[in-house]
């Protein structure tokens, strides 16, 4: 099992070698779980040398374009490819239905004279935040992460909580600096992945470089973090992270050996 990260930059990431922060984890079966769909996907699977007839399944986290606005790229052509069948959709319960009404179904609600839904794109699959379930013999626990707070509700992005006991990797996805809120995966985890921004501006809404390095040095010993600005980067590493992910870099998750990385991007995975 392995994680390839197609892009690490922010949502307005433009140029300097990255794009929008997207994932494949590939199992030991060899299907591929697109984790997040965003914009700019065309180009980040190209980069990789990679097309939509390489996305078996798809999980989206929450409902912002970085993450899911190549889902009418992927729905469209993996229709009317022959090659294809529907891709498994992956998604909590709560975001499939304002998933199609409010973000798909105006561009993909009507085609050849008839309507569709999402499942006329996608194998549509709910799940339940808190609650694991399994892919490709992958155990996968979605933990809700505070995203954007309303007057009202809260915007939530679904992270993933990936393997078993001390194999657990957790991918925080987008999240405010919320450190009690995400305790009990920081401590399972021996890994995680985490949402940084990094601009001189904190917006509010995703984990700032400057507050996760008040993090205690255990947790920080585990974090790569993504998602981060274009332009110079603090020195992760100094700080006690593993560092910054970089477009195209690969980790093997194993039950029996710590993390590899490679910076390369290397075609067909």
């Amino acid at each position: 099992m392995q994680i390839l990260f197609l892009g690490a930059g922010s949502a307005h990431t433009v140029g300097g070698d990255n794009f929008q922060s997207n994932m494949l984890l590939t199992a030991d079966s060899g299907r591929h779980l697109l984790i997040d769909c965003g914009s700019d996907i065309r180009w980040s699977l190209a980069k990789q040398g990679l097309t939509h007839l390489d996305i078996t399944d798809i999980y989206i986290s929450h409902l912002h374009a970085d993450h899911l606005g190549g889902m009418e790229y992927m729905g469209f052509t993996t229709k009317f490819d022959p090659r294809c069948s529907r891709p498994r959709l992956y998604v909590e319960s709560s975001l499939a239905k304002p998933l199609w009404d409010h973000s798909l179904r105006g561009g993909m609600g009507l085609i050849s004279g008839s309507e569709t839904t999402l499942e006329s794109f996608f194998d549509v699959h709910t799940v339940v935040a808190r609650r694991p379930f399994e892919w490709e013999g992958i155990r996968l626990e979605v933990i809700p992460a505070v995203h954007v707070l309303g007057p009202h509700r809260i915007m939530h992005s679904y992270g993933l909580l990936i393997g078993e006991g001390e194999q657990q990797t957790f991918l925080t996805t987008d999240t405010q600096f919320t450190p009690g809120h995400l305790s009990s995966p920081y401590s399972s985890a021996g890994l995680i992945f985490h949402d940084c921004e990094t601009g001189k501006v904190k917006t509010g809404i995703h984990s700032h470089y400057d507050d996760l390095a008040q993090l205690p040095a255990a947790i920080r010993a585990k974090i790569w973090l993504y998602g981060y600005q274009s332009g110079e980067l603090p020195e992760a590493v100094a700080d006690g992270f593993r560092g910054f992910v970089h477009r195209g870099q690969r980790f093997e998750l194993s039950r029996n050996r710590d993390v590899e990385t490679d910076h390369l991007a290397v075609p067909g995975l």
